[in-house]
């Protein structure tokens, strides 16, 4: 799984006009699947992801984790991170496909929510408009494969 998450004071994402997932602070994350992940993989991807530690404490450091804030997750899927770049339009065959992406994206988000958090969400395969105020900004890039 490769994702891409970025500290937000606030996130949305909206679909044909209507927002369909929305939070103030805590984490966006871009989620890709790729054709080799497992439940196991997700699991593994939303236990870092829960607990990265990049929110300020008292001191000004990055010391602190998403619960320790109050945080919020919002997850929109992005079959995008695993482009292949070699030419000047991506190909994208090294993405999952829906059969086993869709599963996982969902095991991703649930794995988060047994930890307690509040996870919202985009619509797999949807036109989606993201919106997000970066705070930081703070950006990390996961790739369970490396």
């Amino acid at each position: 799984m490769r994702a891409v998450v970025t500290r937000v004071s606030s996130a949305s994402v909206v679909i044909d006009g209507v927002t369909e997932g929305e939070i103030q602070t805590g984490y966006l994350v871009l989620l890709g699947v790729g054709p080799n992940d497992t439940t196991a993989t997700a699991e593994k991807l939303a236990e870092k992801i829960c607990n990265l530690r990049v929110f300020e404490d008292e001191n000004g450091k990055m010391n602190l984790n998403l619960e320790q804030v109050g945080g919020k997750l919002l997850v929109v899927s992005q079959f995008t991170l695993y482009a292949d770049t070699k030419s000047r339009r991506p190909g994208f065959t090294g993405a999952a496909k829906p059969d086993l992406a869709i599963p996982l994206y969902e095991h991703f988000m649930e794995s988060c929510r047994q930890r307690g958090f509040t996870v919202e969400h985009g619509q797999f395969g949807a036109d989606m408009k993201v919106h997000s105020v970066n705070d930081g900004p703070v950006t990390i890039l996961f790739d369970t494969e490396t």
